[in-house]
């Protein structure tokens, strides 16, 4: 049997070699009918294997997770935009300098939305520093998007005090990059915005939601959809800026007209401080 797995395994190998020795000398691929389908570049990004690229962006993450060993996490969302404290005054030094109004304006704004950066960053430090000693199977592992703003605050927090952290990053025309602080064994990139989704949820112990864009409010209420439909274990849902959120959502008005219940309500709480978040997942699980 083993001699059989090693000659599988060349088979691959050998397969694998061939398409790069011919990527390497700058040679287009051409549709090849005798090459082997799951080697066949053309053939996997047809418009009818979608399904198969569905399923492999699924079962590639769930994989290596679990060779890692990771069963639970906290996941942060929130805007790619926002940059940290230190960032935003030297944005405002340069504006200041070159007496750039305009430059001046969004300099201020970045700065006044910095303490949010911060607040994730101490939201993750929190996380990973509980998590640490704790067996393998019983760690909250920090997971994000991947990329930058409020998802690197995350990240970043686990990652001074030496956790491993998560990072689902999507590819966009304009390419995002993964931030420095996402463990680079698990940092995945994925087409579709479905199974990222799917991902988040699927170890998800609690969904912490700071300030964000149309990508933040997806994902919010897909989470709340979920837990409300009872298609998921109920989990915390945290708003994280509570000056934010009541500016920009009226939830009342849902119940005022009958389209959800009064206790759906319930199903999130708001917060200004990362030690109340905090405070609220290990409430719900009496850690």
């Amino acid at each position: 049997m083993k001699a059989s797995n090693d000659l599988n395994e060349r088979s691959l190998a050998a397969t694998w070699a061939d398409l790069k020795a011919h990527a390497d000398a700058g040679l287009d691929l051409e549709a090849d009918a005798y090459r082997l389908a799951f080697a066949d570049p053309e053939f996997l990004l047809r418009r009818e294997t979608r399904g198969i690229r569905f399923q492999l962006e699924m079962l590639k993450p769930d994989l290596d997770q679990q060779a890692q060993g990771v069963e639970n996490t906290v996941v942060v969302f929130g805007s790619a935009r926002f940059v940290s404290p230190e960032q935003g005054q030297i944005m405002l030094d340069a504006a200041l300098q070159q007496n750039d109004a305009q430059a001046q304006a969004v300099a201020e704004r970045h700065v006044r939305n910095a303490h949010y950066y911060d607040q994730a960053r101490l939201f993750g430090r929190l996380v990973a520093m509980y998590s640490t000693p704790l067996p393998l199977a019983q760690r909250l592992f920090i997971c994000t998007g991947g990329g930058p703003g409020i998802m690197e605050a995350a990240n970043r927090g686990a990652f001074e005090v030496g956790a491993p952290t998560l990072g689902l990053n999507i590819a966009l025309p304009h390419e995002q990059s993964a931030n420095p602080y996402v463990t680079p064994s698990l940092s995945f990139k994925f087409h579709y915005f479905a199974a990222r989704k799917m991902h988040f949820m699927m170890r998800a112990k609690a969904m912490v939601a700071f300030p964000g864009g149309f990508g933040t409010l997806d994902e919010l209420f897909e989470v709340m959809t979920l837990v409300q439909t009872k298609k998921t274990h109920p989990v915390p849902i945290i708003l994280f800026g509570s000056s934010y959120w009541s500016r920009l959502i009226k939830l009342d008005v849902l119940v005022e007209e009958g389209v959800i219940s009064p206790e759906d309500l319930n199903l999130f709480h708001v917060t200004d401080d990362h030690q109340e978040a905090w405070g609220i997942i290990r409430r719900f699980y009496e850690l």
